[in-house]
């Protein structure tokens, strides 16, 4: 080998070593089981930045189609969990889009909607706003099928106005 090959072995090697003892110490694990969950953990999360930026990033389809099973049955507290663990980063606007229905669809009721489940899916039909500006979902069990529809129906179930003490408020109907 030429001395070239050699300093320059030496310093991709020493940069390696670096590395591995920053991640030790960022990491900080408490015994040798630790360290292989965390170093995964880091794999993974480095992958799926990387996937984000050459924009191939997927959500994991099995999650979502039990995700959406789960929706479709108003099971929504468990259809949220498979959405979020199916889009980790939060990335996909369609995901996105059934979470803050989820979040609708359980906060709505028929004499009073749950506030705080109203907020968190005005802050979900927000981020498939800066998604997707132009998102439309193509599921007819849906009758909200944009943002812009979802996001007015929170906001509408937000404020209090008069109506809110009509007694023939029962007859209404969730969307």
């Amino acid at each position: 080998m030429k001395e070239k090959h050699i300093q320059i072995l030496s310093v991709v090697l020493t940069l390696v070593y670096g590395v591995c003892v920053a991640w030790l110490y960022w990491a900080a694990p408490k015994n040798l089981e630790e360290v292989s969950s965390k170093a995964r953990h880091t794999i993974e999360s480095a992958t799926t930045k990387a996937k984000v930026v050459t924009k191939t990033y997927e959500v994991d389809r099995v999650k979502f189609d039990e995700g959406l099973k789960a929706f479709r049955n108003e099971n929504f507290i468990l259809a949220r969990d498979l959405f979020e663990r199916a889009d980790k980063q939060k990335l996909d606007s369609r995901t996105q889009f059934y979470i803050a229905y989820s979040y609708y669809r359980q906060g709505w009721g028929r004499f009073s909607n749950n506030d705080e489940l109203f907020q968190k899916a005005l802050e979900s039909v927000n981020r498939v706003t800066r998604l997707d500006e132009n998102f439309k979902a193509n599921d007819p069990g849906l009758k909200l099928s944009t943002p812009v529809e979802l996001k007015n129906e929170l906001e509408e179930g937000l404020r209090v106005t008069a109506d809110d003490f009509n007694p023939f408020k029962f007859t209404r109907e969730r969307k």
